[in-house]
């Protein structure tokens, strides 16, 4: 009975120890992404701010529906279709299957961020996208930068909004899935995956 028992303490250390490294993987992955998210809201969330600082010029009427239509725009085709239906499950279950002490590879752990993004180890349709939505947002904002006044400031508050969304979207799904246990339904796009089906 004491060797079994000490068989036994020993598999529940291994087990929390694994439990534990899990955790930590997957949250620094998700919480990785939305790093990256925030210094990128830190950066333009001033320009956006521009026109209702004191001293700056003001907006017209027209000028601030644009400001609120886009928005709302944002917020709906970035913040809610883009992110919080696609992006952000997809970021949360790739994170979940970070497992260092199970096989995952070390430089999975060390990316998680960007494994968790897509953007290695997944499906060839997965790369492709998540590729070409990285490249095509540098894209669009290196054409936006060149806006004049206040249009640059009226698309980055569109950014703004969606990009928080975002943020909110991929912490809320995390907490459900790790901390609160509830299933997250979402293919990871693993390579695996498709390969099986080859």
């Amino acid at each position: 009975m004491r060797g079994g028992s000490t068989i036994s303490t020993r598999d529940s250390i291994s087990s929390a120890l694994r439990d534990v490294t899990n955790f930590a993987s997957s949250l620094w992955a998700a919480l990785g992404v939305v790093a990256i998210l925030g210094k990128s809201i830190n950066r333009i969330l001033p320009i956006a701010l521009e026109p209702f600082r004191n001293g700056g010029p003001a907006l017209s009427p027209i000028q601030l529906g644009c400001y609120i239509a886009i928005s709302i725009w944002f917020a709906y085709a970035e913040g809610y279709k883009g992110f919080h239906l696609r992006f952000s499950p997809l970021v949360v279950a790739r994170a979940q299957t970070i497992k260092p002490l199970q096989g995952t590879p070390i430089h999975h752990v060390i990316l998680g961020p960007f494994y968790a993004m897509g953007l290695f180890h997944a499906t060839k349709k997965r790369k492709i996208v998540s590729w070409s939505v990285s490249l095509g947002v540098g894209l669009i904002v290196a054409v936006v930068k060149r806006f004049p006044y206040p249009w640059r400031n009226i698309v980055d508050a569109g950014v703004i909004v969606g990009l928080s969304w975002g943020s909110l979207s991929i912490v809320g799904i995390w907490f459900k899935s790790a901390v609160l246990g509830q299933a997250l339904v979402f293919d990871p796009a693993l390579p695996e995956k498709c390969d099986r089906k080859d």
